[in-house]
């Protein structure tokens, strides 16, 4: 995961995704973060704070766990990975007292954008 180190939910994220999957998350502290969305494919609208590669897909921001299980164990064809846009309220790693904020997760690649999951 590649995260500023100025930004602290990014931490949290990385802490959800290892207690519900399988996945160790290493955490790579960066400036650049423009640079390493735009080199790895990452459409600009789709930009949030943190950035992930798991098995030659790219996760960007807030996406929960079970989605990406879901992405690979699918591997659905044309898309390269998920993305939460923004930070929503109520997303992993932005969880604030009870509140909610519903998000969708964004599949993105070769053949466009389409919602992958839907959170309330």
């Amino acid at each position: 995961m590649f995260r500023d180190p100025n930004c602290g939910c990014c931490l949290k994220w990385a802490d959800h995704v290892e207690h519900k999957t399988d996945a160790e998350v290493t955490s790579v502290d960066t400036t650049e973060m423009a640079r390493i969305k735009t080199e790895r494919g990452v459409p600009q609208e789709l930009w949030s704070c943190h950035t992930m590669e798991i098995e030659g897909y790219m996760i960007e921001g807030h996406v929960p766990a079970d989605a990406i299980e879901r992405l690979l164990r699918e591997r659905p064809e044309g898309v390269t990975g998920l993305a939460v846009p923004g930070m929503p309220v109520g997303s992993p790693g932005m969880e604030f007292e009870n509140r909610i904020q519903p998000f969708d997760v964004i599949a993105f690649g070769p053949s466009g954008q389409s919602v992958f999951a839907s959170y309330p």
